[in-house]
């Protein structure tokens, strides 16, 4: 299964971003979006498919920190 994960573009050169995603930094292609310094994009297989608002954003990153805080309880609820 393939997820997308928003992040927030720190740095742009050329058609390459650099973004913040879960305060991790990586390199994103970003041809696909017309987007700019400090906008949010969701990302998928290390390509921006779209420009999110900060709060579609925050609400996905949110989500994904539950799920990891689910998986972790369940993980230590089997020791």
């Amino acid at each position: 299964m393939c997820v997308a994960v928003p992040g927030k573009i720190v740095e742009i050169n050329g058609s390459t971003a650099k973004v913040d995603v879960m305060n991790n930094t990586c390199d994103v292609n970003i041809k696909l979006v017309q987007a700019k310094i400090g906008d949010y994009v969701l990302i998928h297989a290390g390509c921006a498919i779209d420009v999110l608002s900060k709060d579609s954003a925050e609400e996905i990153l949110w989500m994904f920190k539950e799920l990891e805080e689910e998986v972790h309880d369940n993980s230590s609820a089997d020791h």
